[in-house]
């Protein structure tokens, strides 16, 4: 009689581990998944904002214009992430703590799966200080 019962304990629990796999490892695949997502929406925003802040330094040399800061923001994020994400550039004068600065705005998609997303959903901004 026990032994038929400890038989019939071990037999309920054959498959449980393939269960098991197939939960947990659906849950880390989305973790995993979810953790690369972030790095790919930091990466983008970090290159944005070189990419602006460069454009208004460039903006800010003694042969150059707001036009030219403009081009090279464009230039930079094109190079980096594709021209999407350079369609929106405005380029103006700020300021900043009673320093004149050439500011460099930059709208961009945030990239919810990969890097599709919703357009001018994610904004930022550079600046360099204007020479006296």
């Amino acid at each position: 009689m026990l032994l038929q019962t400890l038989t019939r304990r071990k037999g309920s629990e054959e498959g449980t581990a393939v269960v098991d796999f197939a939960l947990i490892g659906g849950l880390l695949t989305v973790i995993f998944i979810a953790i690369v997502q972030l790095a790919l929406v930091l990466h983008v925003r970090n290159t944005l904002v070189d990419a602006a802040s460069s454009g208004a330094r460039f903006g800010t040399l003694a042969d150059r214009t707001a036009g030219e800061a403009e081009e090279r923001t464009a230039s930079l994020i094109s190079l980096a992430l594709g021209e999407r994400f350079g369609e929106e550039i405005t380029v103006g004068q700020s300021d900043v703590g009673g320093v004149q600065t050439l500011e460099v705005v930059v709208r961009a998609p945030l990239p919810v799966i990969g890097l599709i997303g919703p357009a001018g959903t994610m904004e930022v901004r550079g600046h360099a200080a204007l020479p006296p």
